[in-house]
């Protein structure tokens, strides 16, 4: 069975976190967020919800595959995105796990499982491992429910007769059938499966895009705004940040006046308001999980100022869509620890592709960089 706990520093548990208390077990319950000391609800309307997981063929088949289900339609952070991967393979073992084993095995820490468990919908890990037995997961050897080996691991560990749930169809927690991935996902087992599931994920996502683009007036629609604005700001926070840089850098080359905005706080406002007092009259959003509270401040202050507001993001977010002339989305990857965004990326390229129908000059600009970078000998191979 592969090993969960991390081989170095990059999974080391957080430091000086305190446990939450929460130790009831009433299962799923609505809980709400904060978001810059703003209350949100349960569903979360900044925190993107998507589908994380999907089979893990190979390990404990039937049981990963109940466990993964149960996870499924949540968004996670990286942290419990590890500690739900490390629960979905050790999937016999799972029902009988104390919040502190499970902390052991992923190489966090023990309130980062409770907090795991809330993220759910419960109200403490109690909860979330009784849902487990009602699952019906079939327990691993060695197991007497008092802990790992038979040893009481924690305060959370609990008797040893799980409930047996019917079984269900497709092997999932709730009845549904499992999400067709596309040809050739769930077939890839074996060493390296799971890297290939998460790239043919990624292809599925960038599939998805190409159909949506059969209707292509979106995307001239804000090409259209995004053409006219002199300057043209481009705002991307922290995951989006790589995505906001790539489009300005290219932007730049085909549009004369490309600001790129990467600062947070009161100085994101400050920007907004200047390009708005230059001249600009659209702004360009790339807005990926997990959302900054300051990103909708950012969208505020541009409507405010009168800038039409051209958001790219993976899925349509109440509070950003709201603040938005023209939304256009592309999914991110989930497979991996961390997101991936091609899909975002591609979106943004055809986006600026666009632009360069609507900008006036923009074969020129195009041909006088090309120009002057082979004059100063910018880059080795043309």
């Amino acid at each position: 069975m592969k090993a969960c706990r991390p081989t170095g520093p990059a999974w080391a548990g957080e430091a000086g976190e305190m446990n939450t208390g929460h130790n009831a077990d009433d299962g799923p319950g609505g809980h709400l967020g904060n978001l810059g000391g703003r209350d949100v609800p349960g569903d979360r309307d900044v925190l993107d919800v998507v589908d994380v997981f999907g089979d893990f063929g190979d390990v404990d088949g039937e049981a990963a595959s109940r466990l993964l289900r149960l996870f499924e339609g949540h968004r996670l952070t990286p942290v419990q995105r590890r500690i739900a991967h490390c629960l979905a393979r050790h999937a016999a073992e799972a029902p009988f796990l104390s919040s502190v084993e499970v902390a052991e095995l992923a190489g966090v820490s023990q309130p980062s499982v409770t907090r795991f468990a809330i993220a759910l919908g419960y109200s403490g890990y109690p909860g979330l491992r009784r849902r487990f037995r009602e699952l019906g997961v079939p327990p691993g050897r060695g197991r007497d429910g008092a802990g790992r080996n038979g040893k009481d691991a924690g305060p959370d560990a609990g008797s040893s007769a799980p409930a047996v749930a019917p079984r269900l169809p497709g092997g999932g927690g709730d009845g549904q059938a499992p999400e067709d991935h596309g040809p050739g996902l769930d077939s890839a087992t074996g060493p390296g499966g799971e890297y290939r599931r998460a790239v043919l994920a990624e292809i599925e996502n960038l599939r998805a895009l190409a159909r949506s683009l059969d209707d292509p007036g979106p995307v001239a629609e804000a090409a259209r705004l995004l053409a006219a604005s002199r300057p043209l700001p481009v705002l991307g926070l922290r995951a989006a940040a790589a995505q906001a840089a790539g489009f300005a850098y290219f932007a730049a080359k085909i549009h004369p006046d490309v600001r790129p905005l990467h600062e947070a706080g009161s100085l994101l406002a400050d920007r907004v308001e200047q390009a708005a007092a230059a001249g600009a009259t659209a702004l360009l959003c790339f807005a990926l999980p997990r959302y900054p509270a300051e990103l909708v401040d950012a969208l505020r202050a541009a409507r405010a100022a009168g800038l039409n507001v051209v958001t790219v993001a993976d899925r349509r977010v109440p509070s950003l869509a709201g603040l938005s002339h023209v939304l256009l989305t592309a999914a991110v990857g989930t497979r991996l620890v961390f997101d991936t965004a091609c899909a975002p990326m591609m979106l943004g390229r055809v986006l600026l592709e666009a632009m360069c129908d609507e900008l006036p000059g923009a074969q020129a600009r195009l041909e006088a960089f090309e120009a002057s970078a082979a004059a100063r000998g910018v880059f080795l191979i043309d």
